[in-house]
């Protein structure tokens, strides 16, 4: 049987964002990986065509501003490498910011990340001066509501949408800062930022870090 798969291998690596990164968007994140992925002379496929690019793709987008510890990139190879040391052969060509965890094999044929991803866990810093209690309380209030709705912006309109299947959990920890876990991916996505608004902490967040995606596996 003749394999006519250009896809030789599929990689996920998994990343942090952190420092100066924090601030570049995702498209600039998926050139700078690809400026990785050449300087580490990693065999990575190519599209065909007048304008080809490397066959590379992220799980999730990231807003600007937020630091990560949790994020995938898929990467398709056109000959099959060894993993052993490929973490080393990737970070000494990666800028200051940019910290690998661990690199995956998965089936070639496997569904791309973007249709996997569920969901996303943060931790939000929030300024000192919050009064913790009174926003336990509009916690609470904003779990109790079986509708939430939030004005978003389609082809320069401004329509009404129900996000509340969108928030799975929003609580304290015990140093004060709010743990939010959201819905991502193809189901819907809310941001932190929009969060932050219906808690009426729009001006008190510190920082905002991603330290989980729940990605469908199986």
């Amino acid at each position: 049987m003749i394999d006519n798969t250009p896809i030789k291998q599929r990689l996920q690596i998994t990343f942090g964002k952190f420092d100066a990164l924090i601030y570049i968007s995702n498209l600039d994140v998926a050139k700078l990986w690809e400026r990785v992925l050449r300087r580490a002379d990693l065999p990575i496929l190519y599209s065909e065509g007048f304008n080809p690019r490397p066959r590379i793709a992220l799980a999730s987008a990231l807003p600007l501003g937020i630091s990560s510890e949790c994020e995938v990139l898929d990467v398709a190879m056109r000959t099959p490498i060894s993993l052993e040391g490929l973490i080393e052969r990737l970070l000494a060509t990666s800028p200051s910011g940019l910290r690998i965890y661990r690199v995956d094999e998965v089936p070639v044929r496997s569904p791309t990340l973007q249709t996997l991803v569920r969901s996303a866990e943060y931790r939000i810093e929030l300024d000192e001066a919050v009064d913790r209690a009174a926003l336990e309380e509009r916690i609470a209030q904003l779990l109790r509501q079986p509708t939430v709705i939030l004005m978003r912006e389609r082809k320069g309109q401004a329509v009404p949408t129900d996000v509340r299947p969108l928030i799975y959990e929003v609580k304290l920890d015990g140093t004060g800062d709010l743990l939010a876990h959201l819905a991502v991916g193809d189901q819907g996505n809310l941001r932190p930022d929009e969060l932050g608004a219906l808690l009426e902490l729009s001006d008190a967040v510190v920082s905002v870090h991603r330290f989980r995606l729940h990605i469908d596996r199986a």
